[in-house]
């Protein structure tokens, strides 16, 4: 499938935005009161850079990249 630049950097976008949620939620689970908040914004990225990696290659095998 031959998509233009444009509609390839919005998925990306959309990719982004929708692990950033992810991770927002994992951190959020992951932290409880009164505790550090380092750990939890660690959860977080790993959640972030899991579903990130989850959604492009997803989209690779869909043969939109």
């Amino acid at each position: 499938m031959n998509i233009s630049f444009a509609v390839k950097v919005l998925l990306v976008v959309i990719c982004a935005l929708v692990s950033v949620i992810v991770a927002m939620v994992a951190a959020l689970i992951q932290h409880t009161p009164f505790t550090p908040k380092g750990p939890a914004f660690l959860y977080g990225g790993g959640a972030f850079a899991g579903s990130m990696l989850l959604c492009v290659g997803v989209l690779s095998a869909l043969g939109l990249f």
